[in-house]
């Protein structure tokens, strides 16, 4: 009812990939037998149907891109995320602001289990838990995309530590994660928005901005103030709890996935600044033609260009439509 009207307003049509031409055999093949014949089954395809091979393949290949989401789907999904993403984080910050231990790290763990929870505290965490959950069940049902293990495992781990942390009595340290792993976020979804409206310049200058303030919070932020406490400071004031070692196991876990995907952000920057395009996705959901049918050099400029079809090179974290990591 608004992310939809949003997009018709930018120019964002209701169009999908383009739609095979119907087929009966290759129908049959594809529902029941495979989506992506080898040589030989494809050799076989062209004797039968008197069809070039790259025929079958371009028909296989533009089947696949028919059932999956549309630029108009992947705009309304990113602006749901983009307004939750932006709502929690400074809901996040305006609670934190007053809180002792967003200044002062030790106070989390000051009198600890005893700490009260307060309702702001409480609606805060189930927000973020609801929020999670949803992507957890929506990674299923979305297209699958290459990095949906890691994604699966960074849900599973945040998940846990919402819930883990929420049963410790850990909250005032989790409200720190959360707010921090909120900052980047709504700057990926929002450079998606651009992307997909075909505004470049605004994508790749939200883009960038997601980058720095991505690797600022999760690699110097994260673990210098939130590994740092709860590692350190936690053992010094609480001691070495029982459930010490699967919480920190749990935060460390999150630091390796964020140093992979500041590695896929840094990959893809660099690669736009040698060459001044992103030549290939390395998760779109949308495929490409490049092995089938020529491509006019130009064709994709920018950091995030979208191609012909609407795919561009980061999703969900990078995300829901083509991106690399949340």
């Amino acid at each position: 009812f608004i992310a939809k009207p949003c997009a018709i307003s930018l120019g964002i049509q209701d169009s999908g990939a383009h739609r095979a031409q119907p087929n009966a055999i290759l129908e049959k093949v594809f529902g029941s037998i495979t989506k992506s014949p080898d040589a030989r089954r494809l050799e076989g395809l062209s004797k039968q149907l008197d069809w070039d091979v790259r025929k079958i393949q371009r028909w296989f290949r533009q089947r696949r891109n028919q059932d999956k989401p549309g630029t108009l789907t992947k705009f309304c999904e990113s602006m749901w995320r983009f307004t939750f993403y932006l709502s929690i984080f400074f809901y996040g910050i305006r609670f934190l602001w007053t809180a002792p231990w967003f200044w002062d790290t030790r106070q989390c763990w000051y009198n600890y289990p005893f700490q009260p929870l307060t309702s702001r505290l409480y609606y805060y965490y189930i927000l973020e838990l609801a929020f999670y959950w949803s992507l957890m069940f929506s990674q299923f049902t979305d297209i699958k995309r290459k990095d949906f293990l890691i994604m699966f495992v960074h849900h599973l781990a945040t998940i846990g530590l919402i819930t883990f942390s929420y049963m410790n009595n850990m909250v005032r340290v989790g409200t720190l994660v959360l707010c921090l792993h909120d900052a980047s976020d709504f700057l990926l979804e929002a450079a998606k928005l651009a992307n997909y409206a075909k505004y470049q310049r605004v994508c790749d200058a939200f883009f960038m901005l997601f980058g720095v303030v991505f690797i600022v919070t999760r690699l110097g932020i994260y673990p210098f103030w939130i590994l740092n406490t709860t590692l350190f400071e936690s053992w010094e004031l609480v001691g070495p709890y029982p459930s010490w070692w699967l919480f920190n196991g749990l935060l460390v876990t999150l630091q390796v996935l964020h140093i992979i995907w500041s590695y896929l952000i840094i990959r893809t920057a660099s690669k736009a600044l040698v060459r001044g395009k992103v030549s290939k996705d390395d998760r779109s959901d949308v495929e490409s033609s490049s092995e089938e049918e020529e491509v006019t050099p130009n064709s994709t400029k920018g950091l995030l260009s979208p191609s012909s079809n609407g795919s561009n090179r980061f999703n969900g974290h990078v995300a829901s439509g083509q991106w690399t990591g949340e």
